[in-house]
C-alpha cells in the first residue's frame, strides 16, 4: 500500500513540509511512502538561475524524482503540496493535474484519500484559499479529502505561523528567509500519518 507525497517547491519551504509529511506517512505500519516532485518550468529555471535561495532549494531537491502519471495512479493515497500564487495553486502543480484527465475518465483515483499542504509569504497570504482550491480537482477525481483536526497538537494558536484544518502550512516570509516552525513541521507529520492511517483503513 502506497501513499504518494507529491509537491512543488520553489524556495524549499514546501519541500521541508513534504519531508515532514513523508516522515509522518512512514510512522504507519503497512504503508509505503513515496515522495515525488512536480517538474519545474524551464523559463523559471532561467529567470532565477542567479537567485541563491532558489539555487539552494533546487540542489536540496536534486535527488527527488519527478512525478509521473504512473506514480500518481499507483498511489493508494496522496498528499499534495503547493506554494501559493495569489491565493491559488501554482501553475506547475496545475499543469500536472491537467494531465490527469485519462485517470479521471477511468475513475482511477476514486475512493483514494488525499491531504494537502502549502506555504505563503505572509500570514494572510492565501493559505486557506490555496488549500481549498487544491481540493477541487481532487474532488472531481473522486478522492476523499483528509484535513487536520483541531485535536492535533499545535493547531489551536494565534501565532504568525501555519496550521489550518484544510491542511498543513507554513509562512516563508516576503524574502523567503523564514523557516517552518517546529509546530508547522509537527502538523505536517501528523497530516502524513493521518492520510496514511485512513488510506490503510479505506484501501486495506
Amino acid at each position: 500500500m502506497k501513499v504518494l507525497v507529491l509537491y512543488y517547491s520553489m524556495f524549499g519551504h514546501v519541500h521541508q513540509l513534504a519531508t515532514a509529511v513523508y516522515e509522518g506517512v512512514l510512522t504507519v505500519s503497512g504503508v509505503e511512502g513515496v515522495i515525488r516532485k512536480v517538474d519545474e518550468f524551464p523559463e523559471v529555471c532561467e529567470k532565477y538561475k542567479n537567485d541563491e535561495f532558489y539555487a539552494r532549494a533546487r540542489e536540496r531537491q536534486h535527488s527527488i524524482p519527478v512525478c509521473t502519471l504512473e506514480d500518481f495512479e499507483q498511489a493508494d493515497g496522496v498528499v499534495l503540496g503547493s506554494p501559493t500564487r495569489y491565493g491559488n495553486v501554482v501553475a506547475q502543480v496545475a499543469k500536472f493535474l491537467g494531465t490527469t484527465a485519462g485517470l479521471w475518465q477511468r475513475g482511477a483515483m476514486e475512493g483514494k484519500p488525499a491531504g494537502l499542504f502549502t506555504s505563503t509569504a505572509t500570514t494572510h497570504g492565501g493559505q486557506e484559499s490555496t488549500l481549498l482550491s487544491m481540493t477541487i480537482p481532487l474532488l472531481h477525481m473522486g478522492m476523499l479529502i483528509v484535513g487536520v483536526p483541531y485535536s492535533t497538537p499545535g493547531m489551536l494558536h494565534t501565532e504568525g505561523r501555519g496550521g489550518t484544518p484544510y491542511g498543513a502550512s507554513t509562512v516563508a516570509g516576503p524574502r523567503n528567509d523564514r523557516q517552518p516552525t517546529k509546530e508547522d513541521l509537527d502538523i505536517a507529520r501528523a497530516l502524513g500519518a493521518r492520510v496514511a492511517g485512513i488510506t490503510r483503513k479505506v484501501r486495506g
